[in-house]
């Protein structure tokens, strides 16, 4: 299945855009209603010196994917932290947890991808981790950016889910293997590429529910991020 950019909701503030490419908030379509365990992908542009308030979750592993400028995110377990592009934090909501987050520079944009997944089970202790690419890593094809057990340095979500950056120059490729009992989520978030020969443009999403070998093929500067979810 492909989920074109220009078919997603939308809502629009004095102070965010937010691109929806599943059903979220006023916006819902009952063919959209998320993939597997994988529930929200908002792409979110927030300008200088706004936000998002203090508000709460409950049960839900949310993590943010900075793409330019700065995230500040504040929670009621403590955490203060200010991302910058390239970084991600996770937040597992648990029982509950409230927080805000919040474009620290004055007059600079901050855009997001803003991610929910459903955790494996509720009720689960809140908790918080982070992860940032070393130099290394930022020449890699393909990194394991979050993962159940917190493989290769990744980020911990409370699912049987793996998510991967893409980074691809021009006419680079990387490959998949999709295991049995698995789906995969294809969204690009830069750049245009083809899966397995399917054409893909920035703010497309792809799904398949078939395991085996997926290529991924990079027709200009490519970042996407690939989801195998159980």
């Amino acid at each position: 299945m492909v989920r074109r950019s220009t078919e997603r909701g939308s809502a629009n503030y004095h102070w965010l855009q937010s691109l929806h490419t599943f059903s979220f908030g006023n916006y819902y379509d009952s063919n959209h209603m998320g993939f597997r365990t994988l529930r929200v992908i908002n792409e979110d542009r927030v300008t200088g010196g706004a936000g998002f308030p203090t508000h709460p979750h409950q049960n839900m592993e949310i993590f943010s994917y900075v793409l330019s400028g700065h995230l500040e995110h504040k929670d009621s377990m403590g955490n203060r932290r200010t991302l910058a592009p390239g970084d991600i934090q996770l937040m597992s909501a648990g029982t509950g947890v409230t927080h805000s987050e919040y474009n620290p520079h004055p007059t600079e944009e901050a855009h997001f991808l803003q991610i929910w997944i459903q955790p494996r089970e509720t009720g689960l202790m809140p908790s918080y981790t982070e992860w940032q690419p070393h130099a290394a890593q930022n020449e890699s094809k393909k990194v394991l950016i979050i993962s159940p057990h917190g493989a290769e340095g990744s980020a911990v979500i409370h699912q049987d889910a793996s998510v991967y950056r893409i980074s691809l120059s021009a006419d680079e490729s990387v490959d998949h293997i999709l295991n049995d009992g698995y789906g995969l989520w294809l969204q690009i978030i830069e750049g245009s590429l083809t899966l397995n020969k399917i054409a893909l443009s920035p703010g497309d999403g792809a799904s398949t529910e078939k395991s085996g070998a997926y290529t991924i093929r990079a027709d200009t500067p490519v970042e996407a991020l690939l989801f195998e979810i159980a």
